[in-house]
């Protein structure tokens, strides 16, 4: 039987370690549109400091702030500010605010009739059962990261008996949650096998922050302040550079392209750990294909997807990204552009489904300059009806209001169980 959406206003608890003005789509965005469908939304975050690890400019941590962001109601509580490659740093970060959420939580906001937690960290779990144990409230729990395979794939933890640990635990806040949300087929099946029954989990695809992304015209002008020439052909990458995107095939299809199609260029923007050693790598190489660019605001990205000839997803080959599909994937697709996904799995699976791009294999510098050749050498036609198709899809498949509509389906089934 076909489940409801929400028919009634209802108090919806949002816990979520990431929230506005930090990078995340399901923060103020998501808040904010239950809120305008009659929701009365209340908000436990932290004070802003991912991806940097530092206290945004006009926060500092307290212990308690309460703010009102476009009508929301956010509740900001005390962690330790840390996104480094410190293991021991990162669990301080992790921790600190599960432990100020669960008891601030319990203190300081209304009784809801849903709680709504986004995962990752897992510790954030600790609020999810004390909302639901303590004060008997359904929790929808949001899995946007499996651990502990995240944490394995990622080379954060290699410990066995710190990952069967996570693993114990996750397993425990799954079995406490009303429902639970992933964001992708593989997802599901993953947790299936882990013996989460399948009717309790439903398949959520993620969305992006919409304004400024519908297709546009190139801005030169743009482009001309971020060095990029726009006669070339520019593939670009916009993002976290970090481990997990394994952006050595950029620098080894680039090495590939530069004399067979100089007029090809390799556009990476954005921050993360492994940014600084490609750098230096592509100054040994002599590459002058590939350009890095500065991180820019969410808000900000649509003009500069806007430059690119094709968008470029990509993530190291392991058995996890195989059932994962990276976020950049539905701002790529609202954007209008192909999309070149060196993802395996649900991912590239959904792109060459929506005909909106190319798939070529992970961590394979050939297969990605194959892929560039091919679609640098279809027409301008061709390239444009790939973005159409990938817009379109977006629309009607990810969107914000799509997303929407299925979590009240999802609350109404926790409210009513």
């Amino acid at each position: 039987m076909a489940r409801t959406r929400l028919t009634r206003e209802v108090r919806i608890l949002l816990i979520t370690q990431f929230f506005d003005p930090e990078p995340t789509f399901k923060g103020l965005l998501f808040a904010r549109e239950l809120t305008r469908r009659g929701h009365d939304v209340q908000v436990i975050t932290g004070f802003p400091n991912y991806p940097g690890g530092r206290v945004y400019p006009g926060y500092r941590v307290r212990p308690l702030q309460r703010e009102s962001r476009d009508g929301v109601e956010v509740l900001r509580v005390p962690l330790y500010p840390s996104h480094d490659r410190s293991a021991i740093r990162r669990v301080a970060n992790y921790a600190s605010f599960a432990l100020s959420a669960t008891v601030l939580g319990m203190l300081l906001t209304r009784r809801p009739d849903v709680v709504y937690v986004y995962h990752p960290p897992a510790t954030i779990g600790l609020a999810a059962m004390a909302q639901r144990f303590l004060r008997g409230v359904p929790v929808v729990y949001d899995i946007q990261d499996l651990w502990p395979d995240t944490l394995r794939a990622t080379g954060m933890v290699d410990n066995p008996i710190v990952l069967r640990a996570v693993d114990v635990w996750c397993r425990a806040v799954y079995r406490a949650a009303s429902r639970l949300v992933v964001l992708s087929p593989g997802f599901k099946t993953r947790l299936v096998e882990r013996g989460v029954p399948a009717e309790r989990i439903d398949v959520i695809y993620n969305w992006c922050d919409e304004a400024g992304m519908a297709p546009a015209p190139p801005d030169k002008e743009l482009a001309v302040q971020l060095g990029l020439d726009a006669r070339s052909f520019i593939v670009l990458f916009a993002g976290t550079m970090g481990l997990a995107q394994g952006l050595d095939v950029v620098i080894d299809a680039a090495t590939r392209l530069a004399e067979p199609m100089p007029h090809v260029n390799f556009v990476l923007i954005g921050g993360g750990l492994d940014r600084a050693r490609l750098v230096v790598r592509v100054a040994e190489a002599g590459l002058r294909n590939v350009h890095f660019v500065e991180p820019r605001p969410m808000h900000a990205m649509g003009p500069v997807l806007a430059l690119a000839d094709a968008l470029l997803v990509h993530l190291r080959d392991d058995p996890l990204f195989h059932i994962t599909i990276p976020s950049k994937t539905q701002a790529y697709l609202a954007a209008g552009k192909p999309v070149l996904m060196g993802v395996s799995g649900d991912a590239r699976s959904l792109v060459e489904d929506a005909g909106a791009g190319l798939g070529f294999t992970p961590e394979d510098g050939a297969a990605l300059a194959a892929a560039v050749i091919d679609l640098a050498t279809r027409s301008a036609s061709e390239r444009a009806a790939m973005g159409a198709a990938g817009a379109a899809f977006y629309q009607n498949h990810l969107s914000l209001a799509v997303g929407t509509d299925a979590f009240e389906r999802t609350f109404a089934s926790a409210v009513a169980a």
